[in-house]
């Protein structure tokens, strides 16, 4: 103890001690470390378990002196400057330890960085926020930095420190309430938490909004990693800067890694990033996709959400391994040519105690007010979009996944429930618009901001809006008037045609326009045909078991769906399993039905999937100009009373053009007959009913040369076999062209 004869005593600040003892300090360096007075250096600490601290500068020893009894240590040092040093620390049981002061350390984040950040335009926030491995002044460690404006104190805790949050108090940086300190010998892989101090005194444990890496569910600690990988994709990504998005292939096959395919049916039975990369590619490149999606694969606590409630934005989640193994997985990806869609959820997050939920005692990142920051419909709660800080949270982190793992795409979901203030609330449940409307003005502030600085940053990286509603110009640019989207998902095209193709065929032209009504509006915007997770779950049964009648019609019918698709102008998006025709509906919980294989009729529709995808990059009139009214044009879509469609696709060359027709009845014609574009040739190159596809073998073995017969409004047609429930396309040669070829 120092008393008043002590020449310490006129030096101690008794009131930052009892900040500290009571762990209520937010600013503990102007206390803590070495300081520099008219009587020479004190240099000050605090631990709490000590038996003896010694300062040590230059291997010589400087005894401290304990100047209470709760762990507060000084001493005074002879000399004008603060000088490198360590602390000797003994403890109560014996053991010691010799380390660099945390409190010696000048902070890493300067002032510019706290502008940008309280103004929202901080785009590598990430790189200041979190942990950090560094050297700094010599001394190798990690700066630990988290956004805690409205707490007490904050101190990082982990094994380093006992997770005692008395021991390391971080500082406050006041212009933008950051919390920072640099923990010399911390390195990588140690687990860590904020403790956190609330204005009211209650103190609580929270991951980092910002950690690289988390523990597996159900721990929640983040752990210290460095990104660090050594890529060899680097010709991938100066290609995909020079492509154009609009004429690009772009097949998608959705995946969940969880449960694409196990190691076993144990809970955690998970295939590592880099194990199930090759499987994965392989399997892909057989069947024809251009681009996985991955469903998230963020840090989330809860299995059932499908990862759609995050915790860790900045953390591939440690279910299937490390960020290098995932860097690792996407590395191989562009490797094998196969681009990869990461999906992201900015609308919303989860509740949980140790997450960002009211992180520092107050509504930090959830806007306070609950008819805005909380979902009544999924029980979690809404970013503040408005907040430049939580929008700088947000944007950083879809630039993040680019950056830092090459995403070649983000996928929004949920825009709508951004977009609409109103989005599943009742009337006196929503709080409307400073001009009386149910827009959600900081969230398309939000949106606008995140697609322009993206696509000035990321050239050639997509990203996609799941938006459900009809809101106008979600793929203009900002400079438009539009949202700035590359794409958007047709949730319009997706609900009229599972609806229709549900239906016995025998009521199908009570419903002839859910089938053709979707090109009244294909144009509107750039949209991709999606049958997603969402349509395979929670009772609405596999596509396969959508489909009417025996079962073999289901195959027919769902191989004349995915025909129909795949001929319909936009990108295309399938989810796992539904390829092949998985009879169940699809759960995270275990492997696709991939037994279902040795049937024949499910070997048989995967084979059809993957011609599909074969002739969707061989032919250019599939994308072309698919995003132009000018690739499509209908031969007949009246036909309600034989359930019989037909269109071609064009990409400007008349030689290129495909005709494609459908029966969505069981009923066979042998001789239907079909209005063409021009005079020529009309060979069959695609017949679902072939037996090579699981059909009856009705089929057009021989080219129709087109008759100039009228039919429905043009002055050629063909006489064909339709069978039941079919997709046929054939390849058009125009007259010159044909009798050319024939000479």
């Amino acid at each position: 103890m120092v008393d008043e004869g002590n020449a310490l005593y006129d030096l101690m600040n008794w009131g930052a001690m009892e900040a500290i003892v009571y762990s209520e300090h937010d600013d503990p360096h102007t206390w803590l470390g070495g300081h520099v007075t008219h009587k020479g250096v004190l240099y000050n600490t605090f631990q709490p378990t000590a038996r003896s601290v010694s300062v040590k500068i230059k291997n010589k020893y400087y005894p401290m002196e304990s100047v209470d009894d709760q762990g507060n240590y000084s001493v005074l040092v002879p000399g004008n400057a603060v000088q490198s040093y360590k602390l000797a620390i003994t403890y109560d049981d014996g053991t010691t330890t010799e380390v660099y002061d945390p409190y010696s350390f000048a902070p890493l984040i300067g002032p510019e960085d706290e502008d940008r950040f309280i103004r929202g335009i901080h785009y590598e926030i990430y790189e200041k926020l979190g942990a950090h491995v560094k050297t700094v002044k010599g001394v190798k460690g990690t700066y630990f930095a988290v956004w805690a404006p409205n707490a007490q104190r904050v101190s990082v805790v982990g094994g380093f420190n006992l997770w005692d949050g008395r021991r390391n108090p971080m500082r406050k940086l006041r212009a933008a309430g950051i919390f920072e300190l640099f923990m010399p010998g911390v390195g990588e892989d140690e687990l860590y938490k904020f403790e956190i101090k609330c204005t009211g005194g209650l103190t609580y444990l929270k991951s980092d909004p910002y950690e690289f890496f988390g523990e597996m569910r159900p721990n929640t600690a983040s752990i210290v990693r460095k990104l660090d990988y050594d890529w060899t994709d680097g010709e991938w990504i100066k290609a995909r800067k020079k492509i154009d998005t609009a004429s690009m292939p772009m097949s998608i096959y959705e995946v969940h890694l969880g449960s694409w395919q196990r190691r076993g049916e144990g809970e955690n039975d998970y295939y590592n990033y880099r194990e199930i990369a090759p499987l994965l590619a392989k399997y892909v490149k057989k069947q024809g996709y251009t681009h996985i999606e991955l469903m998230p694969i963020m840090e989330h606590p809860f299995d059932g959400s499908w990862g759609y409630q995050v915790t860790g934005y900045y953390a591939p989640t440690s279910r299937y391994g490390t960020p290098q193994d995932f860097m690792f997985f996407m590395d191989y990806m562009h490797k094998e040519g196969i681009g990869v869609i990461l999906d992201w959820v900015p609308a919303h997050f989860p509740r949980d105690a140790f997450a960002l939920a009211t992180f520092d005692g107050t509504c930090l990142y959830e806007h306070p007010d609950k008819r805005l920051g909380e979902h009544p419909d999924w029980g979690t709660l809404i970013f503040n979009f408005g907040r430049p800080e939580v929008s700088n949270f947000l944007i950083a982190n879809a630039l993040f996944w680019v950056e830092k793992y090459h995403a070649d795409g983000i996928r929004m979901d949920a825009v709508a429930s951004m977009l609409y203030l109103d989005y599943g609330r009742k009337a006196g449940e929503w709080v409307a618009n400073k001009y009386g409307g149910n827009e959600n003005l900081e969230a398309i502030e939000l949106l606008k901001h995140l697609n322009s600085i993206f696509h000035k940053k990321e050239k050639g990286a997509l990203i996609i809006a799941e938006e459900s509603t009809a809101w106008a110009n979600i793929t203009k640019t900002v400079e438009e008037g539009g949202l700035g989207f590359d794409l958007k998902w047709n949730m319009g095209w997706m609900n009229d045609f599972t609806s229709y193709m549900k239906k016995d065929p025998l009521f199908r032209k009570g419903a002839h326009g859910q089938l053709t009504f979707s090109m009244m509006y294909a144009y509107s915007e750039n949209f991709v045909l999606v049958l997603s997770h969402d349509e395979v779950v929670h009772g609405k049964c596999s596509m396969l078991e959508k489909m009417p009648g025996y079962r073999v019609d289901k195959f027919a019918n769902l191989r004349a769906a995915y025909g129909f698709m795949m001929g319909h102008p936009g990108k295309k998006l399938l989810f796992m399993g539904q390829e092949f025709g998985q009879e169940r509906e699809w759960s995270e919980n275990r492997p696709l039905d991939w037994g279902e294989l040795e049937d024949e009729l499910h070997l048989k529709m995967q084979k059809f999937s993957a011609k599909l995808n074969a002739m969707y990059t061989e032919y250019p009139v599939f994308t072309k100009l698919d995003c132009s009214p000018e690739g499509f044009t209908w031969m007949s879509c009246e036909d309600a009373d034989h359930s019989v469609v037909s269109f071609i696709r064009s990409d400007g060359k008349p030689e290129d053009t495909l005709l494609f027709v459908f029966n969505f009845t069981p009923v066979h014609y042998d001789s239907f007959m079909q209005a063409v574009p021009f005079a020529g040739e009309y060979k069959e190159i695609l017949n679902s009913d072939s037996t090579t596809y699981g059909g009856g073998g009705r089929i057009n073995s021989k080219a129709k040369r087109s008759k100039p017969v009228p039919h429905d409004g043009r002055e050629n047609s063909i006489e064909i076999k339709l069978p039941p429930l079919s997709c046929v396309i054939f390849k058009c040669t125009p007259e010159a062209a044909a009798k050319s070829a024939k000479k």
